[in-house]
């Protein structure tokens, strides 16, 4: 008879989101990266510690890099604790990063992180997104949109 198999995470841990990035670019394609943490990045990211609404990815000497994300310092971490604004390396195959640079470079596209969570094996993943900036007049329409859908929802919900 077989070993029962241990119980994993039924859906994705949201660690941290960029909810301001949907509403800065547009979204062209979406990966999804592994991140390298220590020991003590990892605890504070388990309490749901960690901002990422200032930070972006760039490609250095063929690796990806996750800068400028806020991970605090463990509460318990003493000596062993980490820096909190260190350079992260994300983990993803060497054709997903040749093909990053190039749209990087060729494009004028930007590396946005959109969320950072544990997957189902309980494993740090980042969510990172491959956009374009808007401009003031795509931000207009974005928001002209979201109120008009709001507005709609009220309606519906008044005469049901």
């Amino acid at each position: 008879m077989a070993r029962p198999q241990h119980p994993t995470f039924d859906k994705k841990k949201s660690v941290a989101e960029n909810r301001r990035a949907r509403f800065e670019y547009h979204i062209d394609e979406v990966f999804e990266a592994g991140i390298v943490l220590t020991g003590t990045e990892v605890k504070s990211l388990r309490f749901g510690e960690g901002s990422i609404a200032e930070a972006y990815a760039e490609i250095r000497g063929g690796e990806c890099w996750l800068v400028n994300s806020n991970v605090p310092e463990f509460s318990h971490g003493n000596r062993f604790n980490h820096t909190p604004k260190r350079p992260r390396k994300l983990l993803l195959k060497e054709r997903e990063i040749a093909r990053l640079q190039g749209s990087v470079e060729r494009k004028g596209m930007t590396l946005v992180p959109l969320s950072v969570y544990f997957n189902g094996r309980g494993r740090a993943k980042v969510e990172l997104a491959l956009a374009k900036g808007k401009n003031a007049a795509d931000k207009r329409n974005t928001i002209k949109e979201r109120d008009w859908k709001r507005e709609q929802g009220r309606i519906l919900r008044e005469h049901g």
